[in-house]
């Protein structure tokens, strides 16, 4: 008696792990990982640019007369994106990530914004560590477009899984639902690193002699 029950528990079991596997819960436990894969990178990314920053800011602040307005909006843009609590349940929460997304736009907006008003100031553009901290800054952007495109393949993956046939069902069964995923909004623009050449001849600063390099 017990050996026939436990060979039908077995077959249950069995037939179980087969609808499972047919219905799709597979690709949502492999997507899932993936997606907090590449988002696991994206951060990492974003918190290699705002280490960045400061020593940035500290640089430019060695040039006196150099934009202050500019750099509060750099300081005040990072403060806003490393305030928001990046945990891996972020990217289940379209209204979270919204924000999250709006804020990494903004950091990246000024500094856009402070690496094309430091070529009006030849002394900060021939400063060899301004040089290799904008270097890194390029190289960082380049990271968080390809680690971005990855999370927006992953999420795009798992959202197919989400409402294919047979899959959303057990999506609807087990509550799977769609991620939010990174806007197409400006997304090639976004992808390009801020660009400074160093190589052109800079305007003076406003009220600066060219004649005595005052």
């Amino acid at each position: 008696m017990a050996s026939s029950l436990y060979r039908w528990l077995t077959l249950f079991l069995m037939t179980l792990a087969l609808s499972l596997t047919g219905c799709g819960y597979n690709q949502f436990q492999s997507g899932n990982e993936q997606v907090k894969a590449s988002w696991s990178e994206v951060l990492s990314q974003y918190q290699r640019r705002a280490d960045l920053i400061p020593n940035l800011v500290n640089v430019v602040k060695g040039q006196a007369d150099f934009e202050q307005s500019t750099l509060q909006a750099v300081v005040a843009a990072r403060a806003k994106a490393t305030a928001i609590q990046t945990s891996p349940e972020l990217v289940n929460d379209p209204q979270a990530f919204q924000k999250f997304q709006q804020a990494q736009k903004d950091l990246s907006g000024s500094l856009s914004r402070l690496l094309v008003v430091s070529e009006n100031y030849p002394a900060l553009r021939a400063n060899q560590g301004f040089i290799d901290l904008q270097a890194q800054l390029e190289g960082t952007e380049n990271r968080i477009a390809v680690a971005r495109n990855r999370y927006i393949k992953a999420v795009q993956d798992y959202n197919v899984t989400v409402h294919s046939f047979p899959s959303n069902l057990t999506a609807m069964a087990l509550g799977y639902k769609e991620k939010p995923n990174f806007s197409v909004e400006n997304e090639q623009a976004m992808a390009q690193p801020p660009v400074v050449n160093f190589g052109k001849p800079a305007n003076p600063p406003p009220g600066s002699n060219p004649g005595t390099g005052k």
